[in-house]
């Protein structure tokens, strides 16, 4: 059932698993996602919060450190494998682009 419910991920969803290669709290996801993506994502708490309990349910992430509110978490091989399937996703899309619209535009 994971598979299906994150068969494609969101941008939020993609950067946050990748923010969390590295062991990292909420604040820290955010900011690490803005810098990730250049600029062009950024995730507050609420959505964080929520793919954070998704992803942890799924067993896609581990919380590793409660200090009072603030959590730590990282990602799982489970949580790995999903991000390289979608990172392969992606390439195969743009590869799909150049193969067709190659003498197109």
């Amino acid at each position: 059932m994971a598979r299906e419910q994150f068969q494609n991920l969101t941008e939020p969803m993609y950067y946050i698993l990748m923010s969390l290669l590295k062991e990292q709290c909420g604040v820290d996801i955010m900011e690490a996602v803005y810098k990730i993506s250049n600029g062009r994502v950024r995730v507050g708490p609420g959505t964080l919060y929520a793919l954070l309990g998704k992803f942890e349910k799924e067993k896609m992430i581990i919380e590793t450190e409660v200090q009072g509110r603030k959590r730590s978490y990282i990602i799982t091989e489970k949580g790995k494998e999903i991000l390289l399937e979608e990172r392969r996703r992606l390439i195969t899309m743009v590869e799909d682009w150049d193969d067709y619209m190659e003498d197109k535009l």
